[in-house]
C-alpha cells in the first residue's frame, strides 16, 4: 500500500496540473484573442494609432459607414454621410450622429469592425467615440467623431490591395451608467426637489 502511494500522489499531481493548466489557458484566451485581432485585424478589427501617416499617396479608396442598434437600444444613431474617398494614408474625418429620445440619461457602448475582414489590419483608427462609453442626457443630440487613415501598405497584402471600398460598422450597446454620474443625477434630483419646496 505505501509502494502505491507515491504512485497514486504522481497521477493526483499531474491531474490537478493539467486542470490548472486548462483553467489557465481558458481564462487567458479571451485576452489573447482580443489582443491578437487588435494587432492582426483579424475578424475585421482595426488597428489604433497615436498619429496619421507620414506616408500619402495618389491613390484613393472608398470608406462607407455603417451604423447599427443592439435590440431594444432606444437611441437613433446613424452616420452623417455614408461615404468618403481617401486617399491612402490621408488622415479622414467622419461623423455619426447619436440622439436619446428617451426621457432618462442612456449609456451606450459602441462595438465596430470593419470588412472586408482583410483590411482590418489597415485600418487605423487615430481617435473614435468607441473608445469610450458615451452617455446621452434625455433629448439630447451629439455628434460623434472618429478620425482614422487607410495605411499604404494595403497595397502589398496579397488579398487586401484588390479592396477598392472598407465598411466601417458600428452597433450600439446599453451600458450601465458609470456610479459616480448616478450619484451626482441622485445629488441633482436632491437640490431640485429642495427648490420646489
Amino acid at each position: 500500500m505505501t509502494a502505491q502511494a507515491p504512485k497514486t500522489r504522481k497521477t493526483v499531481i499531474q491531474l490537478v496540473s493539467v486542470v490548472v493548466f486548462m483553467g489557465a489557458m481558458a481564462w487567458a484566451a479571451v485576452p489573447f484573442y482580443n489582443w491578437f485581432c487588435a494587432v492582426t485585424g483579424f475578424g475585421g478589427v482595426t488597428v489604433t494609432a497615436e498619429e496619421g501617416s507620414d506616408v500619402i499617396l495618389d491613390e484613393t479608396i472608398t470608406i462607407r459607414f455603417d451604423a447599427s442598434k443592439a435590440a431594444k437600444f432606444p437611441w437613433e444613431f446613424k452616420p452623417v454621410a455614408r461615404t468618403m474617398e481617401v486617399r491612402l494614408g490621408e488622415t479622414g474625418l467622419a461623423f455619426y450622429e447619436a440622439y436619446n429620445p428617451t426621457d432618462e440619461p442612456v449609456a451606450g457602448s459602441a462595438s465596430y469592425n470593419v470588412a472586408p475582414f482583410s483590411a482590418g489590419g489597415y485600418f487605423t483608427k487615430i481617435d473614435c467615440f468607441c473608445f469610450e462609453m458615451q452617455v446621452l442626457e434625455p433629448g439630447e443630440r451629439v455628434m460623434m467623431p472618429v478620425t482614422f487613415y487607410v495605411d499604404p501598405e494595403i497595397l502589398e497584402h496579397r488579398e487586401a490591395k484588390y479592396v477598392h471600398t472598407i465598411t466601417l460598422s458600428y452597433t450600439f450597446h446599453r451600458a450601465d451608467l458609470p456610479e459616480d454620474y448616478q450619484t451626482q443625477a441622485a445629488l441633482d434630483l436632491g437640490k431640485s426637489s429642495v427648490q420646489t419646496q
